[in-house]
């Protein structure tokens, strides 16, 4: 595939120090995208700035807290500032919640989940959308990061599927409000990747994990830069409102989507 056209296009990356967000910073940053990376670990994202400018692409760092609505406005304008404009935006920053039923949830992890995982989305594609239409440019793209979560019910995860549920659906409502304006809006659901959150777990549940895909292993966040790179691109204009599976066919339904346990 060509992606010459995503060259020196202004990208904004959320959660871009670790996991999927900094695989998708840095394939954007190889393939000549300008990337503003955003973490609220600054040690972290200016480590994905750092490896994205040694291997020749342009990248710079904005603290950004995703529960605090006027730190991502900070961030776009920051962006927006810093590069004359802006082309994109791929909203990945968020946290994982699960294991227990329900009514096992506290009122303070439920409003702490919606602001990170929900309310931050809305936050950001509010600004985002604002800052790409001011830009005059043919269009722009919103890639929001769902989850498999948010296409199918996770027993023992009430609260993440719900704001993952919640993210597919601003995403559909989005791309309907936004598309006569060649403004593309998309959702990448990840099923199990191998990111740093899995770094502790143990061996037995590693195996779950990988037994539940019909592809037998579990994703990398390579998988996941890969699509982001794609709906970036020119390629994928006439692609909008979509929720993406990237889990080895776990969504298809051959396993039931079960939180592991001892």
């Amino acid at each position: 595939m060509d992606f010459e056209s995503v060259r020196d296009k202004v990208v904004i990356v959320t959660g871009g120090g670790s996991g999927i967000g900094k695989a998708i910073a840095v394939n954007y940053g190889r393939h000549g995208m300008k990337v503003v990376c955003a973490d609220i670990n600054s040690s972290k994202g200016e480590e994905t700035v750092d490896l994205i400018n040694e291997n020749g692409g342009e990248s710079v760092f904005c603290h950004t807290d995703v529960g605090d609505s006027e730190s991502i406005e900070r961030l776009v304008k920051s962006a927006t500032e810093r590069f004359g404009r802006l082309d994109g935006i791929v909203n990945n920053a968020g946290i994982g919640l699960g294991g227990f039923p329900l009514h096992e949830y506290s009122i303070a992890e439920c409003e702490n989940i919606l602001s990170l995982n929900l309310k931050s989305v809305f936050s950001a594609m509010k600004f985002a959308s604002e800052a790409i239409l001011k830009s005059g440019s043919d269009g722009g793209f919103i890639i929001n990061i769902a989850s498999v979560a948010g296409l199918v019910p996770q027993s023992g995860q009430s609260l993440y599927t719900a704001t993952k549920h919640g993210v597919v659906g601003i995403t559909k409502s989005a791309a309907i409000e936004y598309a006569p304006h060649n403004l593309t809006v998309n959702a990448i659901c990840p099923g199990y990747i191998m990111t740093p959150i899995f770094g502790n777990a143990p061996k037995e549940a590693m195996q779950y994990f990988s037994s539940c895909c019909p592809a037998g292993r579990m994703g990398t966040p390579e998988d996941c830069a890969n699509l982001a790179l794609f709906l970036a691109s020119d390629m994928a204009r006439y692609i909008s409102g979509a929720s993406i599976p990237v889990d080895g066919a776990l969504s298809a339904g051959a396993r039931n989507l079960m939180q592991w346990k001892k």
